[in-house]
C-alpha cells in the first residue's frame, strides 16, 4: 500500500472490483476497463489482477484475456501492471484451501506452472502456493529463476519446509491468519510459524477486520514490523459495489451489508469487499496508526 499526500495506492491481490470478476471466462474488455476506471477514481494507481484455482485451461484462458486487453486499452493496461496467480498449488486440506475449488487443487508440477507462465508472458508477477506440496521446491526455484515472486498461502508448512522453501527462494506470505482453520494448535500453528520467519518474509495481511480482528492485527504488525509488512485487500467484485450476490470464478458468494463476504451456507470467507482506502482509514482509526507509520507500509 503507497500511501502519500495524493493517499494513492497499490494492491497486489484484487480478483475483482466494482461488480466486476476478473475471473470471469466471459470477462469483456469493456467491463475490465470499467473496474479499473473505478479502481483509479478509489486512488488505485496499480494492482496484481489476481486469479485463482481451476481447470488449467480456464486460468490460462483468463490470462491469456487479460493480457489482449491490456494491449487493446491504455487505462487497463495502466492500471494492471501485472498477475497474481493464487493456487492450483495448494494445500487440498478443509480449512486451508479455503475457497479454492477442491476438484482443481493439486500438488505443484513443473509442466503446469511452466504452462502457465508461458501464457503469461512476462506479466505474471507473483505466485502463491503450498510449499509443503512442491517436492524439493522445484516450482519455487523455476520461479524464482525465473524473476517471479513466491509467496506461500493456503498452506500448513512446517518449520523445516518454511526454512527449505526461503531457501529455495520463497519471499513472501499471502493473507497471514486466514487461508487456515478456525481451530488449530495453540501455539506450534502457520500463523506463528510464518511470523518466526518475519525477517526472511514479506507478510501480507487484510485490514477489514473480517479476515483478522483488529487488536490481532495489532499484535501481528508488531511482530513483523511496519517495513516488511504489505497490506493488501483481496478485492472480489463486491469492492466498491453494493451488497449482493457475486462470483469469484466458480464460486458464488453472498455480501451483506457488513461487507462481509462469504459462500452461501458456508461460514467461511471467500475475499473482502474492503477498498484500499477504506484500508488505510481501519489502520488510522482502528489501530491508531499514525501517518508515519501507515506510509512505512509502503512497499509493493
Amino acid at each position: 500500500m503507497n500511501n502519500t499526500k495524493e493517499q494513492k495506492y497499490f494492491d497486489l491481490q484484487v480478483n475483482g472490483y466494482a461488480g466486476i470478476d476478473f475471473n470471469d471466462e466471459n470477462l469483456s474488455i469493456e467491463n475490465l476497463r470499467f473496474a479499473c476506471e473505478k479502481l483509479v477514481e478509489d486512488k488505485v494507481e496499480g494492482i496484481l489482477a489476481t486469479l485463482i484455482t481451476d481447470d488449467l485451461d480456464l486460468m490460462k484462458k483468463r490470462i491469456k484475456n487479460i493480457l489482449q486487453f491490456r494491449e487493446e486499452d491504455s487505462v487497463i493496461k495502466n492500471v494492471i501492471t501485472g498477475l497474481h496467480i493464487e493456487g492450483p498449488f495448494l494445500n487440498i486440506s478443509d480449512g486451508y484451501r479455503g475457497a479454492h475449488p477442491k476438484e482443481f487443487v493439486r500438488q505443484a508440477d513443473v509442466g503446469a506452472m511452466s504452462e502457465i507462465l508461458d501464457v503469461g508472458d512476462g506479466l505474471i508477477k507473483l505466485v502463491t502456493l503450498a510449499p509443503e506440496v512442491d517436492d524439493g521446491y522445484s516450482v519455487i526455484k523455476m520461479l524464482h529463476q525465473n524473476n517471479v515472486v513466491v509467496s506461500a498461502g493456503h498452506s500448513d508448512a512446517s518449520l523445516d519446509t518454511l526454512k527449505e522453501a526461503v531457501d529455495a527462494g520463497l519471499s513472501m506470505f499471502t493473507h497471514l491468519g486466514n487461508g487456515c482453520p478456525k481451530v488449530i494448535e495453540r501455539h506450534d500453528n502457520i500463523i506463528e510459524r510464518v511470523l518466526s520467519f518475519s525477517d526472511d518474509l514479506w507478510i501480507c495481511f487484510i485490514a477489514d477486520g473480517h479476515h483478522i480482528p483488529f487488536f490481532a492485527l495489532s499484535n501481528y504488525l508488531k511482530s513483523t514490523g511496519y517495513e516488511k509488512t504489505i497490506i493488501v485487500t483481496d478485492a472480489m467484485a463486491a469492492a466498491s459495489a453494493p451488497p449482493g450476490r457475486y462470483r469469484v470464478g466458480v464460486i458464488e458468494v453472498e455480501v451483506g451489508e457488513d461487507k462481509i463476504v462469504r459462500q452461501p451456507g458456508r461460514n467461511n470467507l471467500a475475499g473482502s469487499a474492503i477498498t484500499m482506502k477504506e484500508s488505510a482509514s481501519n489502520l488510522s482509526s482502528e489501530l491508531n496508526m499514525t501517518e508515519d507509520k501507515i506510509k512505512a507500509i509502503d512497499k509493493h
